[in-house]
């Protein structure tokens, strides 16, 4: 494994949509970098609560940081970025910081699944040549507790003093935070707790420790954040620092809970007993999962009302319908956890309006947005994959959620045919038509100054496999969509090939024009022959689409969205918001889509053992080199066109963990 870079970032989900975020570093890079951010109403209503702390450690040989932070114009203050020894992020963030030749301090930090806060840690290491190898390495080596059932803990001879201030906002995950006057450095102690109250609306933060407080409010001024100023975005902020918390670390470890009040569980008694409790508990639940790929899957299944949802990409994405539907297939189908595939669809059963599923539930209030074509089609896809599976569990193969799953099927498949908003409708030759201008229904759907960089109106090619697949697992439930699968399927191959390209056009009828094609050679194409249950070309056509995708689309890290040499092709996705949404599907690599392409390079090979593995060692290995790239363990949301393929936009995406899951559990199992 190569080293980590000191930009590359981790990332501690909650469950509830909330989570804390850095870098290797420790310096913040992103508005989003925190220590407690908080979903008010999982998984929306996220705000920023702790954005970060400084520490450092006092000896008798001096001062030492164990934190940095990035000032204006480009300033890095303190030096304790400079002491870091070693990084693990397995299970959970673990620094060691050297601070002489005979003295390491290890801080590590982890939030607990279903609360709303973050336990942070700092025991002395001291390299005494008694210590075993093993114990002086173990990142995660839990506390022993002695036989008067308190912790034992790593003693230096020396007196050592460890201060930690924390960085405090209240504010919308999306914004930034500004020096001013109503921020409230009001600080309420009640023996281990402390409770600051920043501003009216925005839940208390409850601290814990088994330090002493002392309050010195201050405010620290002109943070910037390198990755909002590259996209173009306000990268500077102030923050408020109520106090100081000073620890005894050579007497015992230094214990702080950071929580958000009404959202975790903040009546302690001993936050020592409870940091050992809730961390005992932290490990066993993480040891569970099969692999570090599915450990990295739970950080995207979210409570949502009742029920459970998945958070389409971190840090800023939300759950999006669309994503939900592409990523449940990997992260929770394909990993055998069938409860929380069901729930989630069940979930979204109850939404269907007019045909539609959302594909978006704003972060700030409950009124969804119906503006996707094909949120509805995955939506089918992924029940058809739960029910098959579930078949070998009879447990989960309840009537009445199964009755529910095929209520959500048949109505959707009815509104469709019947026509729903945004010109939606099957056709006469039994395709789907659907757009309108001023909206973008597929999921390349960006805009710039409201025009559509890709409006795609018409009969979209992936949009047409969609649709087949899900009246083919209709007509499983009812008889009367096997005429219009039918009808459609002949209409596909003759309608989409270009015998002359050798591919399959993007969109046919475009701006519902009879017979008018756009050839633009774009990836959407493969889902014709991967990435769904059906093949819908010939054995010769379907190898050629797959030849011609491998040529002209393929990255070690995923498919661009659009060939080299197409006109508006871009090989960088760089600049401001405008900048980047004019090039998000205009090249840009979509690691996601390795899945339906691995899939389709399979099938056309005939999914034989020996093409499996050939495909494993082909096209895997580089995104397995991925995952310790960008965002730690997990797998971004997009990539520069062009060598070296610069990870972009989400450092943390579920589509794209799904996919490669999916292909290594289910595909290439």
């Amino acid at each position: 494994m190569n080293p980590i870079d000191s930009t590359a970032e981790w990332i501690e989900a909650d469950g509830l949509g909330g989570f804390a975020s850095g870098t290797v570093s420790g310096i913040r890079t992103r508005r989003y970098h925190s220590l407690l951010l908080t979903a008010t109403i999982p998984p929306a209503g996220r705000m920023m609560l702790v954005n970060g702390f400084d520490a450092w450690v006092e000896t008798s040989a001096g001062t030492f940081a164990i934190s940095s932070q990035r000032y204006g114009p480009d300033v890095i203050h303190p030096d304790g970025a400079s002491r870091i020894e070693s990084f693990e992020y397995e299970p959970w963030p673990c620094w060691r910081y050297k601070i002489d030749s005979n003295t390491i301090i290890e801080q590590e930090l982890f939030v607990p699944k279903g609360e709303s806060a973050i336990f942070m840690s700092w025991r002395v290491v001291p390299r005494h040549p008694e210590r075993s190898e093993a114990e002086s390495k173990d990142p995660v080596a839990l506390p022993k507790v002695n036989s008067a059932g308190s912790l034992d803990f790593a003693r230096d001879d020396g007196v050592i003093k460890l201060r930690v201030r924390p960085f405090l906002s209240g504010r919308d995950f999306h914004s930034t935070h500004h020096e001013n006057g109503s921020f409230k450095f009001v600080a309420d102690q009640n023996g281990e707790r402390v409770t600051f109250r920043s501003y009216d609306g925005v839940p208390a933060v409850v601290a814990c420790s088994n330090g002493r407080y002392t309050h010195e409010p201050t405010w620290y001024r002109n943070f910037l954040y390198p990755e909002e100023e590259a996209r173009g975005l306000d990268a500077v902020e102030d923050l408020a620092s109520p106090g100081i918390f000073e620890f005894s670390p050579s007497q015992k470890p230094a214990v702080l809970m950071l929580a958000a009040e009404g959202h975790a569980i903040t009546d302690i008694e001993s936050i020592e007993a409870r940091h050992a409790q809730v961390r005992t508990i932290e490990h066993a639940r993480r040891q569970y999962f099969s692999s570090p790929l599915e450990r990295a899957a739970d950080a995207y299944l979210v409570k949502r009302g009742k029920g459970k949802t998945l958070i389409a990409g971190y840090p800023w994405f939300g759950d999006w319908g669309r994503d939900t539907f592409i990523a449940l297939r990997g992260l929770c189908i394909a990993t055998g956890h069938l409860e929380e595939a069901r729930d989630i669809l069940l979930q979204w059963a109850g939404t269907v309006s007019q045909g539609m599923l959302p594909n978006r539930f704003p972060d700030q209030g409950e009124q969804p947005e119906f503006n996707s074509v094909d949120a509805s089609l995955w939506y089918i896809i992924a029940v058809n994959d739960y029910l098959l599976a579930a078949k070998k569990q009879p447990a989960l193969t309840d009537d009445c959620h199964i009755e529910k799953l095929r209520a959500a099927i048949e109505a959707i498949l009815a509104g469709y045919n019947e026509g729903t908003r945004y010109s939606i409708r099957a056709d006469r030759d039994g395709l789907l038509s659907a757009g309108e201008h001023g909206q973008q229904l597929t999921w390349m759907d960006a805009r710039v100054d409201g025009r559509e960089i890709t409006p795609r109106i018409g009969k979209p090619v992936e949009i047409q496999a969609l649709w087949l697949n899900a009246l083919a697992i209709g007509a499983k439930f009812s008889g009367r969509w096997q005429s219009l699968f039918d009808k459609g399927r002949a209409a596909f191959e003759e309608k989409f090939w270009n015998e002359h390209a050798g591919y399959l056009a993007d969109v046919i009828d475009c701006d519902h024009q009879p017979g008018t094609v756009d050839l633009t050679f774009r990836p959407n194409q493969i889902f014709a022959v991967g990435g769904l249950p059906l093949t819908l070309l010939s054995p010769d056509k379907a190898r050629r689409v797959v030849d011609a995708v491998e040529m002209l689309l393929l990255t070690p890290v995923g498919l661009r969205s659009l060939a080299p040499g197409e006109p508006g092709y871009a090989p960088h996705y760089q600049g401001g918001s405008r900048e980047r949404d004019a090039v998000y599907h205009q090249g840009t690599v979509w690691p996601w889509l390795i899945g339906p392409f691995v899939e389709a390079w399979v099938r056309v090979r005939d999914s034989t053992s020996e093409a499996k593995a050939e495909a494993r060692a082909k096209f895997l290995t580089p995104i397995y080199q991925h995952l310790n790239e960008a965002g730690l363990g997990h797998i971004s949301e997009i990539c520069d066109a062009e060598p070296p393929h610069t990870p972009r936009g989400c450092p943390f995406q579920a589509w794209s963990l799904g996919e490669l899951l999916r292909l290594e559990r289910a595909v290439l199992a």
